[in-house]
């Protein structure tokens, strides 16, 4: 993750609610957009990533692991 990147609170429960660990569920276009993030190759990833650089450092967050996952819950106020 860039350490530049900030992520906000609802990007973060946006993430969290796409893998069922908590957070709320997104708008229409968000849903689609994070629906897009899970069928992308590498490649495409990588494109989506550029343009949502918040999406893409919550997503590696989640990635991450259980300490991942935590820091993003307390991003979104979801302890």
């Amino acid at each position: 993750m860039d350490q530049r990147t900030t992520i906000p609170s609802d990007v973060a429960a946006h993430v969290l609610w796409q893998d069922r660990l908590g957070g709320w569920p997104p708008s229409t276009f968000s849903t689609k957009l994070l629906d897009a993030w899970t069928s992308a190759d590498t490649a495409n990833a990588e494109r989506l990533a550029i343009g949502f650089p918040d999406y893409a450092a919550a997503i590696a967050l989640v990635k991450s692991g259980q300490q991942g996952i935590q820091q993003l819950r307390a991003i979104a106020g979801d302890t």
